[in-house]
């Protein structure tokens, strides 16, 4: 279920609400597109032999894809009308605790932790940990801020 906020001025009401998301696939020609568009051509991710006797028995996604997926992980967890747009506005901390091996299927848990109104709009602090279905760690806890923008 998403969180829902009936205006920008009403996202203080949200903070401390959390929201999950859809499992996502990880599937090796995603990583390749993304090991293709960064240059980031690590054997680890891509040399799915080489990778098959090494620390994590496949290839992983990078570490900046997981991240890069945090729109697509948390997309409708949040949904606030009136608002004209919503823009990245910054990331406070990243940690990368687990990596995601090829075939893995991800989702994000995101927990609305500010909302504070500024000249621009409404600065919304969040927690997403992305979750590895099947594990109790998780791959990546993301404090994001996001900036709403009222119509």
């Amino acid at each position: 279920m998403s969180i829902v906020a009936a205006h920008p001025s009403a996202l203080p009401e949200t903070v401390g609400r959390q929201a999950t998301g859809e499992w996502f696939g990880i599937d090796q020609e995603r990583i390749q597109a993304f090991a293709d568009a960064t240059e980031d051509w690590q054997w680890i991710h891509l040399d799915a032999e080489r990778a098959a006797s090494g620390p994590f028995g496949a290839t992983i996604a990078h570490g900046y894809f997981t991240l890069s997926l945090l729109p697509r992980l948390t997309a409708g967890l949040l949904e606030v009308d009136g608002a004209a747009m919503v823009v990245n506005y910054g990331l406070d901390r990243v940690r990368f605790l687990q990596p995601v091996t090829v075939g893995s299927r991800i989702r994000g848990v995101t927990e609305i932790t500010s909302a504070e109104g500024s000249a621009q709009g409404w600065r919304v602090g969040m927690t997403t940990t992305v979750e590895i279905e099947g594990s109790e760690r998780p791959a990546l806890v993301a404090a994001t801020v996001a900036l709403f923008i009222p119509a």
